[in-house]
């Protein structure tokens, strides 16, 4: 049995290539969700005129400062009703979403006016992995391989021929999941990877630290020693410290497949580094329009663009998933963990790249200024261009800078 290949996207021949020049981040139609009048979209902007962040809300294409009410997000997503508070609010306009999209880009940014920052700011950060059958196989293909990208091509061959691919319809921690679990154990193909894919407990891990997150328009990094690495197109929840979920937004859980391959207990070193979680460009609360179940039937597309020509499209289809998103978020949080402001969690992703790159049977991995572009009609377009983390701009503003500006602007 085959791994199924990615599905092919339509490609628009005006963005092929586009990697570089200002037109890289994209237009604001393809930024917002394509029902734009129907959506309630809240979002972040550095405001340089009070030298730091302020919660805005997107509506008919104008951006409207609403600090004055809610001084973060994480304030307006504990709402009892964040959808319904947001459909009456109003603030001052700062200018049209085109604008300050257009205001974003680092290299070409007025440090006058305002510029998008990621959606979320106190929430914590968190990531489910191994949610899909495909990523799944391709984890125990990376453990296998020690990390190393040339011997995946014929571990990957010999890895589905003993696991198989068709395992979506097998629900993990069922009895049937036991009963593979112990055949695979028998035959001495047990990982850890096919554990928290067919076990009874999820795998949640913290993606990055409080406020470390980027946005759209800017800079994704990956370690300059890295030489095996990709995107993860992801749609993340919104979830409440009561453990409701209110809004969801797009993801790249950016990854370092050599170095989780050595070892998985290298995860935070794979995972966790400068500007390696995108998340953006709006959230979307949920209401009767848009909701979980809406989330359950999103197909989330990928194209990748790099300077060398080299294009890559997929689509992470969320109706694959192994656990269902509800199921992952009680795991996240409950009466046996506690987060008082809240989280945003990725849900994972079946997009393993193996489609070769340079060499014959070597796969993908990034280069650098590759434009990564991760998308669902319903949550709009993010778009990140990948650099080594070393060089992306540093993580500087953290809980205590925040806490500090806001006092300094009356509004704690």
């Amino acid at each position: 049995m085959t791994l199924p290949p990615p599905r092919a996207l339509a490609t628009d021949p005006d963005r092929v290539g586009a990697t570089t020049g200002p037109d890289w981040v994209g237009t604001a139609a393809e930024a917002l969700p394509d029902d734009i009048e129907r959506s309630l979209l809240v979002g972040r902007i550095w405001d340089p005129t009070v030298d730091g962040p302020s919660p805005v809300i997107v509506r008919d294409g104008e951006v409207l400062d609403v600090s004055h009410r809610f001084p973060t997000v994480r304030d307006i997503c504990e709402l009892p009703d964040p959808a319904a508070v947001v459909a009456e609010l109003d603030g001052p306009r700062l200018g049209s979403f085109e604008e300050i999209l257009a205001n974003t880009d680092a290299t070409t940014r007025d440090h006058t006016r305002p510029w998008l920052l990621t959606p979320v700011d106190l929430q914590a950060l968190k990531a489910a992995g191994v949610t899909f059958p495909v990523s799944m196989i391709e984890r125990v293909i990376e453990e296998r391989a020690g990390g190393d990208l040339a011997l995946a091509a014929d571990l990957r061959r010999r890895t589905i021929a003993d696991i198989g691919a068709d395992l979506h319809t097998l629900a993990p921690g069922s009895v049937e999941a036991e009963r593979l679990k112990v055949m695979l154990v028998a035959e001495g193909v047990w990982s850890q990877y096919l554990e928290v894919g067919l076990g009874p407990d999820a795998e949640i891990f913290t993606k990055g630290q409080i406020l470390s997150a980027v946005g759209t328009a800017v800079p994704v990094g990956v370690l300059a020693a890295s030489t095996w690495n990709n995107p993860e197109p992801e749609v993340a929840l919104i979830v409440q410290s009561s453990g409701r979920i209110v809004g969801a937004t797009l993801g790249n859980d950016v990854n370092l497949r050599d170095v989780e391959g050595r070892s998985a207990l290298l995860l935070p070193r794979a995972k966790d580094n400068n500007a390696s979680c995108a998340l953006g460009p709006l959230i979307r609360l949920f209401d009767d329009r848009f909701n979980l179940d809406r989330v359950r039937e999103l197909e989330v597309r990928l194209q990748v663009s790099g300077v060398d020509g080299f294009q890559l499209t997929a689509v992470s289809e969320m109706a694959r998933m192994s656990r269902d998103p509800a199921t992952l978020v009680q795991q996240l949080i409950g009466p046996h963990h506690h987060y008082p402001d809240g989280a945003v969690l990725m849900l994972g992703t079946m997009f393993a790249p193996i489609q070769d790159r340079d060499r014959p049977g070597e796969g993908f991995t990034h280069k650098l200024d590759d434009v990564v572009r991760i998308s669902a009609p319903a949550l709009g377009t993010l778009v990140n261009r990948v650099r080594h983390a070393e060089e992306c701009e540093p993580w500087q503003f953290g809980v205590r800078d925040l806490m500090g500006n806001l006092v300094r602007r009356g509004l704690l």
